[in-house]
């Protein structure tokens, strides 16, 4: 193949995945910093994983919250979550990316995540020089709406890079529709994680590494 660009997703793809009991931890803490002292557990484990705009407001409502004001809360404690479990020794740097080194072609990053999770993890683990453009999500409920597989920031770095036939890697059913709602080729990886995982719909590739990317792109 030939590509003239390679953006990647983070979590699960660059760096390995957050213990969901992390994020558990951070979504109780965003309940007790918004004044709910006893949220339904049930409510708690909605906006840990796969939250949407309309679950949060239902929530929000429930408690008689601002969405906007609790959704910066639960991103911020989300991020320091996440940023304390790293630094912890947690959601390490997958090997195989030193072998993106030398890769001569741009390449970027686009994740469902918080822009300061994304820019906090690229620093730690010392590899923010090899991508030249890196997208994730601001705390508002207008970011939350373009999470993938909204091709919007997907597009956004497409656009940085100057990429007419981009290749987008990715552990996530949201990542292939998110490539092919952006008119680029995917390649789904199958981290450990993802050795069995199921997709119903098709990439364009399916990969075992970044090994595997790094010859689709030579």
């Amino acid at each position: 193949m030939s590509y003239d660009a390679v953006v990647f997703d983070n979590d699960g793809v660059l760096v390995d995945t957050t213990d969901y009991d992390v994020l558990h931890e951070a979504g109780w803490q965003a309940f007790e910093e918004a004044g709910i002292e006893d949220p339904d557990p049930e409510h708690v484990e909605e906006i840990v994983v796969g939250v949407t705009p309309e679950s949060l407001s239902t929530i929000c409502e429930l408690y008689d919250l601002s969405v906007e004001e609790f959704w910066e809360i639960r991103d911020r404690t989300a991020h320091e979550a996440q940023r304390e479990h790293v630094r912890a020794g947690g959601k390490p740097l997958f090997e195989d990316v030193s072998t993106l080194s030398d890769l001569d072609l741009p390449m970027g990053v686009v994740s469902s995540n918080q822009q300061a999770t994304v820019d906090f993890l690229l620093d730690h683990f010392g590899v923010s020089g090899l991508f030249e453009t890196a997208y994730g999500r601001q705390p508002t409920m207008l970011d939350l709406e373009r999470k993938k597989p909204d091709p919007h920031f997907l597009e956004q770095a497409l656009a940085d890079l100057d990429a007419d036939d981009a290749l987008y890697v990715g552990d996530r059913e949201s990542d292939v529709t998110a490539a092919f709602n952006a008119g680029v080729d995917s390649a789904f990886i199958r981290r450990p994680h993802r050795r069995h995982h199921e997709l119903s719909v098709q990439p364009t590739h399916v990969v075992d590494d970044l090994h595997d990317v790094r010859a689709l792109c030579r």
